[in-house]
């Protein structure tokens, strides 16, 4: 190590400053001091290196000489310190001007300037040189492949043809270019290698994967005749580890998980070592088949990955226990063994880790998300917009915006009032729990807004039933639109029964955007057509679909004929909606609900009596309401809850007030064919009437004043309880929110925001 370091000398050069050091070391002979300079420069001790070779001149024209300029620039590239490689080349040339001449020590000084991306920096000392070799033409096409600049990158592999013959490298560098362009362009590359016999390669052979399977794009679809990636796998003769996991991981880019755990699997039977990458690709894979028919499957060889991270060691890798983390998630592990993942890594434990934690809780459990996001802050990890962003995706499941605004004032506290991410997932987060306001207010504050900021506002105004005022924002916004835009505009129009404007905007979007409706456009169609009672419009537009109708299309159809009684109708969307998901309820609840209105009980009693044989639990209604810093859960009849029987009597009292003021009960949708009495009794006890009652009974622990109450519900509300809410807020004077599984319903002055049409 060097000793008594003290400042002896600054140059300027081109802007550029170093500071060169003495030391008291004594002079060594030149050999030495390059056997110095090159471990100093390999243990990454740069500026003692630089340090060294300032005040220990090497004789100029020696090999040693070359030897270590060459160290000092490679180092400077590995380590992108290109103020020091600048000022040390300008010192080269002042010591030696023949020096351009060395091709050895030139090639390392283009390599220096592309690597610390200044391109034309390095075009320059190529354009000076008197020769070049390979080496000279490749560094320079690497570099511009990795500054994305291919037109030059091909124009220089142009001139490399001419004048030699390209090696392997330089291919593997031009097809990086082709992943993120054109795959004809890639074609052409292969072309010219197939040619000099250069496509057998190992090293060009995983380029020509990669660039394939990157160019194809995500599609979800194989074919093993004509996939062009696994083609050129299994022509290779020879395979290293880096061409197994460039095909697992363009399998699971492109969606085709399936194929990367097979392959993983062939791997692995084969006695072929593994290593950080493959682990990674393959847990991912895993993720992306959470929706296959064998969750089961999958999740044993979830198990089976974890055994072999233990095994290899690579557990201790936070990006391998991350990833680990999330397919146990991802395909439904239970929450536990989740959190007992996270526990037993303790050791190793990091932000990066913390955060994927709170990222398979915030849907799942947003309790215990902000539960854990609170003890990350109190164990002293620097907080980023990751971890604040994640976390108020879990605030947006709650009841109302206390713990939003709670982390919202940490956001300010940190400092990242300005970050666009962290305010557009306030945008959402407020949205989601029934302030609309506050949304607006964030988005107003805003220095810059980008697409997710215009669409998670315009998504907010359609969750709130505010068309008209998504279609004006949607005027003001200064980026283009894309397709989650038009989905939140379609859907804030089918909420309003603005059917005109809905058709206006879905017509534009190839006329006027060149976006091709997709599934969820057409969905929000016929939803739009439905809701309005135009049946045999919405049924027409499902028939004359590009593609074929999913079963959100088909249960967007069914609630229409739900609310406009078409019975007929309704049944083909059932039997289409049972073929896509036979486990799926809605469907028969549905129909069941259809033929109860219309008076054809003994229909209505074979469908439930096919539910049941088919072993198809109906989802229960739940609500919840949050008192004081608790939040309760209500079932039908409030059997969950230990103040039932006070609830009941408090309710029995408020329904006697209501009917005094004209309340019916609407028996129609009562689902059975039973006494009137029976029937009042079973919409009596909703669980949001009972959310509602026990809120009444505590409205001192209510925020506002108590003049708010805040109820979310898991499924859609009916028409009784929105008429009973109606009541309830002109009697009370209260505003009462209601989140249903479709939409926010704003009760006030016995008015509902959505002014009945839902």
């Amino acid at each position: 190590m060097l000793h008594s370091i003290k400042l002896v000398r600054q140059i300027s050069s081109r802007n550029c400053h170093f500071l060169y050091l003495s030391t008291s070391i004594v002079q060594p002979k030149a050999k030495n001091i390059y056997e110095q300079i090159h471990s100093l420069s390999i243990q990454g001790s740069l500026y003692e290196a630089l340090s060294l070779f300032y005040t220990h001149n090497i004789p100029i024209g020696s090999s040693l000489s070359g030897q270590t300029y060459a160290t000092l620039f490679h180092a400077c590239a590995r380590h992108k310190y290109l103020h020091e490689g600048t000022a040390l080349h300008h010192c080269l040339l002042e010591r030696d001007p023949s020096i351009k001449s060395d091709l050895f020590v030139t090639n390392h000084i283009i390599n220096m300037y592309c690597k610390c991306g200044q391109m034309d920096d390095a075009r320059y000392v190529f354009d000076q040189m008197p020769r070049r070799n390979i080496v000279s033409w490749t560094a320079l096409i690497t570099g511009y492949a990795q500054s994305g600049r291919v037109k030059e990158c091909f124009t220089l592999f142009s001139g490399l043809m001419v004048h030699c013959r390209p090696n392997e490298f330089a291919f593997a560098s031009l097809l990086g270019a082709c992943e993120e362009h054109d795959i004809n362009f890639g074609r052409q590359v292969h072309a010219v290698a197939l040619k000099i016999c250069l496509d057998a390669t190992v090293y060009v052979g995983n380029s020509l994967i990669t660039m394939y399977c990157k160019c194809s794009g995500y599609s979800g679809v194989f074919d093993d005749r004509t996939d062009e990636g696994w083609t050129i796998f299994k022509s290779m003769k020879f395979r290293n580890l880096i061409s197994w996991n460039s095909m697992i991981a363009g399998f699971q880019s492109r969606g085709l998980g399936d194929q990367a755990i097979c392959l993983f699997t062939q791997m692995y039977k084969h006695g072929i070592g593994f290593d950080r990458a493959t682990l990674l690709s393959v847990l991912s894979s895993l993720s992306e088949c959470s929706f296959t028919d064998d969750i089961g499957r999958h999740l044993q060889s979830c198990f089976q990955l974890h055994c072999l991270t233990i095994k290899s060691g690579l557990i201790s890798e936070v990006e391998v226990r991350t990833t680990l983390l999330k397919s146990y998630a991802n395909l439904g592990g239970c929450n536990s063994d989740c959190y007992r993942l996270f526990s037993e890594t303790s050791s190793y434990q990091d932000i990066v880790l913390w955060t994927a934690i709170i990222t398979v809780f915030a849907e799942q459990d947003p309790e215990q998300a902000l539960f854990l996001f609170c003890r990350m802050h109190r164990n002293g990890f620097e907080l980023d917009w990751h971890a604040f962003s994640i976390v108020l995706k879990a605030c947006a499941a709650f009841v109302t915006e206390q713990h939003a605004l709670a982390v919202h004032s940490q956001v300010i506290k940190k400092g990242f009032q300005e970050d666009t991410v962290i305010s557009n997932a306030l945008i959402h987060a407020y949205a989601r729990c029934g302030s609309l306001e506050f949304s607006e207010q964030v988005f107003d504050e805003m220095d810059c807004h980008d697409l997710v900021s215009w669409n998670s506002m315009l998504k907010s105004f359609a969750l709130h039933g505010k068309a008209r005022e998504a279609l004006q924002l949607f005027r003001q916004m200064d980026v283009n639109p894309d397709s989650a835009t038009f989905v939140a505009l379609l859907s804030a129009c089918s909420h309003a029964g603005l059917v005109e404007e809905g058709v206006k905007i879905f017509n534009s979007m190839p006329q006027n955007y060149g976006y091709v409706p997709q599934l969820d456009h057409y969905a929000c169609m016929v939803d739009l057509f439905g809701r309005a009672g135009r049946m045999v419009e919405a049924n027409d537009l499902i028939h004359k679909m590009p593609m074929k109708p999913d079963s959100v299309i088909w249960s967007a159809l069914l609630g229409s004929c739900r609310k406009h009684g078409e019975a007929h109708l309704a049944k083909l969307a059932v039997d289409k909606l049972m073929e896509l998901e036979p486990k799926n309820s809605l469907g028969y609840v549905q129909m069941s609900n259809i033929y109860s209105s219309t008076g054809s009980f003994n229909e209505a009693s074979l469908i439930r009596k096919e539910m049941r044989g088919s072993r198809v639990r109906k989802e229960p209604g739940l609500s919840w309401i949050e008192i004081g810093k608790k939040v309760h859960e209500f079932a039908s009849g409030g059997q969950r809850h230990p103040q039932r029987e006070l609830i009941l009597d408090r309710l029995e009292i408020l329904i006697r007030q209501l009917k005094e003021k004209g309340y019916v009960p609407e028996t129609s949708f009562a689902l059975y064919d039973t006494e009137e009495e029976n029937k009042e009794e079973q919409l009596f006890h909703h669980s949001e009437k009972m959310a509602l009652v026990f809120a009444i009974m505590n409205e001192g622990s209510l925020p506002y004043g108590g003049n708010v109450i805040k109820i979310i519900k898991n499924i859609r509300i009916c028409v009784d309880c929105h008429n009973f809410m109606k009541l309830v807020s002109d009697t009370y004077q209260k505003e009462i929110i209601v989140r249903d599984s479709n939409r926010f319903h704003h009760f006030k002055d016995a008015r509902c925001s959505c002014n009945d049409y839902w």
